[in-house]
C-alpha cells in the first residue's frame, strides 16, 4: 500500500485540482442546466416541480425552434463543405511550391486572429446594405463586382439569409484547414514519393493513390473541428444580425433569447438539444481516435 501510494499519490495530488474543477464547472453545470429543463421554471421565480420532457415536446413543436434547427444544419453543410474545398486547395496549391510560401500562409493564417465579434462587425457592413451611408461605398464594391446579392436577396430571404453567414465563417477558418492539410502532405515520407515516381506514375496518380489516402485522417479531424464550431455558432451571427432577426436565427440565439426573456426552463432545454447535437458529432470520433491509438 505505502508503494502504490508512493507512485500513485503524487500525479494524483497533481491532477486533483484540475479534475474538481472539470467535474464541479464542466460536468456539474451541465447536470444543473438538464435539471433545469425538466422542471416548470418558466419565468425568474423558482421552479415549483418537474414537467419531465414537456419542455422538449414544446420545443421540438415550436416553429421557430424548427426554423433555428434548419437555419443550424444550411448553416452546418455550407461552412464545412466551404472551409474543406478552399482550406485543402490553398494547402494543395502551397504544397506544389508556390513562390512567396511564407507570405501566402501569413494571409491565409491571420483571419484566425481576428474575434468572430470583430470580423461580424465588419461583415455586417458587407451583408446588411441598411447600415447607412458608411456602407454605402462597400455596396457600390459590391454592386460592381457583381455581389450585390449579398446585401438583398439572401440577406433577406427567410429560406436561405443564413448562407450569407457562412461567408465570414468560410473566410476565417479556411485558413486553419490549410494549415491542417498543409501539415498532413508535409507528413508524407519522401520515400514514398520517391518510389511511386520510380514506378513511373503521373503526378496525378501519385496524389490520388498515394498522398490523398493518407490526409484521411486530417480530413476527419477538420470536419469535426470545423462541425462542432459550426453547431455551436453564436458571437457571428450576433454580430452580424443581431438576436431579432428571425432569417438567421439558430438554437444557440433563440436559447440567448429565452434566457433574457426569463424562460429558464425552455433555454435549459435548447442548451441540452445543442449539447446532444455535438455529443453525436464528437463521441464517435473520441471513441474512433481511441481505438486508433489502442491498435498501436
Amino acid at each position: 500500500m505505502r508503494r502504490r501510494l508512493q507512485n500513485y499519490g503524487p500525479p494524483l495530488l497533481l491532477i486533483a485540482p484540475s479534475v474538481v474543477l472539470v467535474g464541479v464547472f464542466v460536468y456539474g453545470l451541465i447536470a444543473v442546466n438538464v435539471n433545469t429543463s425538466l422542471t416548470d421554471r418558466h419565468s425568474r421565480a423558482p421552479a415549483d416541480g418537474y414537467v419531465g420532457l414537456d419542455n422538449y415536446k414544446a420545443l421540438f413543436s415550436d416553429e421557430d425552434f424548427q426554423h433555428a434547427l434548419g437555419n443550424l444544419l444550411m448553416y452546418t453543410l455550407a461552412f464545412l463543405v466551404g472551409a474543406l474545398f478552399f482550406g485543402f486547395l490553398w494547402a494543395w496549391l502551397l504544397e506544389r511550391g508556390a513562390r512567396g510560401e511564407g507570405v501566402f500562409r501569413t494571409i491565409y493564417l491571420f483571419p484566425m486572429a481576428v474575434s468572430f465579434i470583430a470580423s461580424g462587425v465588419v461583415w455586417r457592413w458587407l451583408l446588411n446594405s441598411a447600415e447607412g451611408e458608411r456602407a454605402s461605398g462597400i455596396n457600390r464594391l459590391l454592386e460592381s463586382t457583381g455581389l450585390g446579392f449579398l446585401q438583398n436577396s439572401w440577406w433577406s430571404d427567410e429560406n436561405w439569409g443564413i448562407l450569407a453567414l457562412t461567408l465570414p465563417a468560410i473566410w476565417q477558418l479556411s485558413g486553419y484547414v490549410m494549415a491542417l492539410f498543409l501539415a498532413g502532405f508535409r507528413g508524407v515520407p519522401e520515400e514514398l514519393r520517391e518510389a511511386a515516381r520510380v514506378d513511373g506514375v503521373t503526378e496525378w496518380q501519385l496524389y490520388r493513390h498515394v498522398i490523398f489516402p493518407q490526409l484521411s485522417p486530417v480530413a476527419l479531424s477538420a470536419i469535426i473541428i470545423v462541425g462542432h464550431m459550426s453547431l455551436k455558432v453564436f458571437d457571428l451571427v450576433m454580430a452580424i444580425a443581431g438576436q431579432t432577426n428571425y432569417t438567421t436565427q439558430v438554437p444557440a440565439t433563440q436559447m440567448w433569447i429565452e434566457f433574457t426573456r426569463g424562460d429558464y426552463a425552455l433555454s435549459a432545454a435548447i442548451g441540452t438539444v445543442l449539447l446532444l447535437i455535438v455529443a453525436v458529432l464528437i463521441v464517435p470520433y473520441l471513441v474512433y481516435t481511441y481505438r486508433q491509438e489502442r491498435n498501436r
